[in-house]
């Protein structure tokens, strides 16, 4: 339990200056998290000790009020100690400068919850990659709320969780199919754990499955309804706040292995072809640098249709260019990189999961072919 004299200490210092505190640790124990498909429990413990669950909560409500910018640096920091908990972190945090960004500019009214989440340092979880604009499961009407039925798989942090922030759909009667916005307690007794999340990289995320039985959600509690499969304002928020927070977990872990790389390459004779490929590294990882810095100038715009084009674009970009700036660190390391024992070899199966987060490359090309014509981004 946090005493007051560590609340004390740490209200004291910045963000930064706490995190690293932990950093050592969180590296030495990264591929023990790595080689046991077990969630960083202690990790996330840490973080809450350290009061890090309001990063992104307004100062007005005890947090330490950093913006997305704030966030993105912080995040690349953990990724280089350890990836699994930085992309866990990032999922939770997410959402909560989403709420920040929605109560400064929208007056959206989550005083109450952005207070809880600084003062009993809560744990969210989001299904919303996995969800999208289908979203999944089903709402059926009740008296004064809906039961909700659904299964939402890849909830990063879940083991650690409070609440899920989700979705189901409701046939409305008038409307039509109507994705509803809740949130769960995952200490529910409708609410169960699968654990599922057996991956190639990102091993230590605990991005398990959550099934949800019967769960009553009050009309009050629907914080948002919206036509299925339609973009809707709530989602070009998400994608001008969450893609550049996640995706500087994947730069973190593209420095890791860059840094990995050059110690092990200059370890042995220096060879044209070891030139050759640090160059490759680093343009690569400068192609990432600024699709990464585009979404975060994207990201304190205002969100639209264009911004949106603009975060998924650039999200398109980052991922080709931090693949490939990781593969030639596997290289430049020769075939040492590719041994276990080594960090470079987890770093390139974590970089992985970069390519599975919305918008994948059709869709994405898709809308920006259609923005780019001038016709419907919802048009099938």
């Amino acid at each position: 339990m946090t005493t007051v004299t560590a609340i004390q200490e740490t209200s004291e210092q910045g963000p930064d200056e706490r995190l690293a505190s932990l950093l050592p640790d969180f590296a030495e124990q990264a591929s023990r998290h790595d080689e046991g498909d077990e969630f960083v429990a202690a990790n996330f413990e840490a973080l809450k000790q350290i009061r890090l669950m309001s990063a992104a909560v307004p100062a007005e409500f005890g947090g330490d009020n950093l913006d997305v910018a704030a966030l993105s640096q912080l995040l690349r920091t953990m990724a280089r100690a350890c990836p699994s908990t930085a992309l866990a972190y990032a999922m939770h945090t997410h959402v909560v400068a989403l709420m920040a960004w929605r109560w400064r500019n929208q007056k959206a009214p989550f005083d109450a919850m952005l207070t809880r989440i600084a003062n009993e340092q809560l744990v969210l979880i989001s299904s919303g990659g996995a969800d999208w604009l289908e979203s999944g499961g089903t709402a059926q009407r009740a008296d004064g709320g809906f039961v909700i039925d659904a299964v939402k798989a890849f909830a990063s942090g879940v083991p650690a969780g409070t609440m899920v922030n989700t979705s189901a759909v409701y046939n409305d009667p008038e409307a039509g199919p109507t994705v509803l916005h809740f949130m769960a307690p995952l200490s529910a007794k409708e609410v169960t754990i699968e654990p599922t999340w057996r991956a190639l990289g990102m091993r230590g995320t605990g991005s398990h499955t959550v099934r949800i039985q019967g769960l009553f959600v009050a009309d009050a509690g629907v914080a948002a309804r919206r036509p299925r499969g339609k973009w809707h304002p709530l989602f070009h928020m998400i994608s001008m706040i969450a893609f550049p927070i996640i995706y500087s977990v994947y730069f973190g872990v593209a420095e890791a292995a860059r840094g990995a790389a050059l110690t092990r390459a200059r370890s042995r004779p220096i060879t044209p072809q070891t030139i050759d490929l640090a160059g490759r590294m680093d343009t690569k990882l400068s192609a990432a640098r600024v699709a990464l810095d585009d979404m975060l100038a994207a990201a304190a715009t205002h969100p639209s249709p264009q911004t949106t084009n603009h975060i998924h674009q650039s999200r398109s970009n980052f991922v080709e260019a931090a693949l490939a700036s990781v593969e030639c660190a596997l290289e430049l390391a020769g075939g040492a990189g590719y041994l276990r024992n080594c960090p470079i070899e987890r770093y390139f199966r974590d970089i992985q999961a970069a390519r599975f987060h919305p918008l994948q490359p059709y869709a994405q090309r898709d809308y920006a072919g259609r923005m780019a014509l001038g016709l419907d981004i919802d048009s099938v």
